[in-house]
């Protein structure tokens, strides 16, 4: 059996004992020194060991093939109409689609860019509009308005239909034949003077621009049906609808005679809005603003491609020169959207990020008409995906950043406001890395044991200078 004493042989720390030590100032001093040194340090390992740190790299871009981004935009227009407002998408690998609908919603807006009401909703757009065929020789029994008697026509009768028009217009020289005709129907059916309920009258829109645009034309030929009264409750501006039916005679007088039988129904009440299923189709409230804001989302493919806002309809005639696509971007950002939380947890971990998904976000883009006319605003975005790791390797979020340059182009066509993108193939990698609490334990210990024994050679050093100075004071030697 080993000894006692034997054991104790190998004691590495070896016991003084205590009246063989002697306590002095200057080691309490020293000793107070050391233990503030080992708390400071130990917090400051704490702290690191707490902090997350991550490294950055550059790869090429995971996604798969046949991936789809979402993009979300909020863009308003304060010069085109809501009725003839159109977002089209299209991409380097074939796509167009004109005319998206299903994830976008349209609100009027005023020159402010408050909106006027609930949200636009246009009507049923028809495929093919019927005209009468051409022909025979047209005999003009519709009212031409000016600036001057409109109003008071508005006011005399219960109910307008004016068929806004421009004579260069191809779509107003086929509805020109259809429009008298059924003038004609009608002025023979409801005599304007017997009977005084109804009119047809038309507006050339070249000679009468200002009267026009006080009424929100943008698209001609633009029939518009007026009620007596409705501008009396909206601060004194028409409160009209739109015709979005066939133009052939037949269609027209139809439509008439649908808007006027609630007046024979009730004489001594007008009737403000028509109730027939065929009106619910071909006639829908007017914009009662010139200006549109447009909102929603988007898919796209990760391809190169553009967003497109410009007037676009199959049944009408635009005047390039006369069509402002200013906007202001109220929002355009790319990819799922991102929780505030969700951000600040991201600059935790990269102070850089998120300052750039929203580079446009409340920038204007004005064409005060100093640039002329037929003025295309472009955007052309490089899209940069920004991938976050955790430290076990799952992908705690994506992000995408983007640049933007900005220019303007004079078109020979119709103007348009255009958002050019296109992805990096390179991708930002951010990966989180843990530090492990071994690691955290050595440098504790190795913090203790370093002020431990470096106070003690000070403490040393100290001790026997205190000692010879006090040697040499008494005279002796040594």
């Amino acid at each position: 059996m080993v000894s006692t004493s034997k054991i104790k042989s190998v004691d590495f720390y070896r016991k003084i004992p205590r009246d063989l030590t002697e306590a002095t100032l200057s080691g309490a001093g020293l000793s107070i020194v050391a233990a503030l040194s080992m708390l400071f340090l130990f917090g400051m390992e704490l702290n690191n060991y707490l902090a997350v740190s991550t490294t950055t790299s550059i790869i090429v871009d995971r996604s798969s093939d046949g991936d789809f981004l979402r993009m979300d935009f909020n863009i308003s227009f304060p010069s085109l109409s809501c009725e003839f407002a159109s977002v089209d998408v299209s991409d380097v690998l074939g796509t167009n689609r004109l005319n998206v609908t299903k994830t976008i919603r349209k609100f009027s807006i005023d020159s402010n860019l408050r909106p006027t009401g609930s949200e636009f909703h246009s009507g049923e757009v028809l495929s093919h509009v019927n005209h009468d065929e051409a022909g025979e020789e047209v005999v003009e029994d519709s009212v031409s308005l000016t600036s001057r008697n409109f109003d008071t026509l508005l006011h005399q009768y219960p109910i307008s239909v004016v068929n806004f028009y421009a004579p260069w217009c191809y779509w107003c020289n086929l509805l020109k034949p259809s429009w008298e005709k059924a003038a004609n129907q009608i002025k023979e059916r409801y005599d304007p003077e017997m009977d005084g309920r109804v009119i047809l009258a038309k507006v050339d829109c070249t000679q009468e621009a200002d009267l026009c645009r006080k009424n929100h034309i943008q698209g001609y030929p633009s029939i518009r049906i007026f009620r007596q009264g409705s501008d009396l409750r909206d601060n004194a501006h028409h409160d009209h609808e739109s015709y979005y039916g066939d133009r052939d005679t037949e269609s027209l007088v139809k439509m008439v005679i649908g808007l006027v039988e609630p007046i024979l129904l009730e004489p001594h009440k007008l009737a403000l809005e028509d109730k027939s299923d065929n009106a619910s189709k071909t006639l829908k409230k007017a914009p009662s603003t010139g200006g549109c804001r447009i909102e929603g989302y988007i898919r796209v493919k990760k391809v190169p491609g553009n967003l497109m806002v410009s007037a676009r309809s199959g049944s009408h005639s635009f005047d390039s020169t006369q069509m402002n696509m200013s906007h202001v971007v109220n929002h355009l950002s790319f990819g799922r959207k991102i929780l505030p939380q969700t951000f600040t947890d991201l600059k935790r971990l990269s102070p850089y990020l998120g300052q750039s998904h929203d580079r446009l976000n409340g920038r204007p883009f004005i064409n005060q008409r100093d640039l002329g006319p037929n003025v295309t605003i472009e955007h052309y975005l490089q899209i940069v995906k920004t991938e976050v790791l955790k430290s076990n390797g799952h992908a705690m979020v994506e992000e995408y950043e983007y640049t933007a340059h900005s220019s303007v182009a004079h078109s020979y066509y119709l103007p348009v406001a255009k958002f050019h993108f296109e992805l990096s193939p390179m991708q930002v990698l951010i990966t989180e890395n843990s530090r492990s609490f071994s690691h955290f334990i050595t440098n504790v210990c190795a913090i203790i044991g370093g002020v431990f024994t470096v106070a003690g050679i000070l403490d040393s050093i100290l001790h026997q200078t205190m000692t010879l100075m006090k040697k040499i004071e008494l005279g002796k030697n040594f």
